[in-house]
């Protein structure tokens, strides 16, 4: 059995494993993310540090990466916007466990991680949107409480084909 990772926030020191992690994904699972995989490689490792929330001293506004000894194999960020009427809700965005990783509850233990975060950070409702025809992440999100509320047709076209994005919403 495979040690376990240690899912931990991301330091702005670890921005260039972010991006190499977060490229290989976009490139190897275009319909799983919004970003182009084209655009985002473009884009210099420090464009991510926003993510990592060092400018939210109110929290809730993170990057998890889950570590296997060097590698980080696995990462997902929670954005919270600072407008006073929504501060409350939480959007995880970029959830992403390597191909060579999966099956070994990483995905599983950022969810976990990223879940106590965010309500410890005094979130109170989580968003995330998922492809359509996902059945692996939309079981694991299921599995964490979220419940689907909607539908957007057409929320991603790539390659000439829509997908729709899977709406889903977990009250802390």
């Amino acid at each position: 059995m495979p040690e376990p990772v240690d899912v931990r926030r991301l330091r702005a020191l670890e921005l260039a494993d972010y991006k190499a992690l977060r490229d290989a994904m976009l490139a190897a699972h275009p319909d799983a993310f919004t970003s182009d995989a084209q655009a985002e490689s473009a884009r210099p490792a420090q464009a991510y540090l926003p993510r990592l929330g060092l400018d939210r001293p109110k929290g809730g506004h993170f990057t998890l990466g889950a570590w296997d000894g060097r590698a980080l194999v696995g990462a997902v960020s929670c954005e919270r916007d600072m407008r006073l009427k929504v501060r409350h809700v939480g959007h995880l965005i970029g959830m992403m466990v390597a191909d060579h990783a999966a099956g070994r509850g990483i995905g599983k233990a950022l969810l976990q991680e990223c879940v106590a975060l965010a309500r410890a950070d005094g979130l109170e409702v989580l968003t995330l949107s998922v492809t359509a025809g996902n059945a692996a992440a939309e079981h694991l999100y299921h599995r964490a409480g979220f419940v689907r509320y909607g539908t957007q047709p057409r929320a991603v076209k790539l390659d000439g084909r829509y997908h729709d994005k899977h709406l889903m919403i977990l009250s802390l």
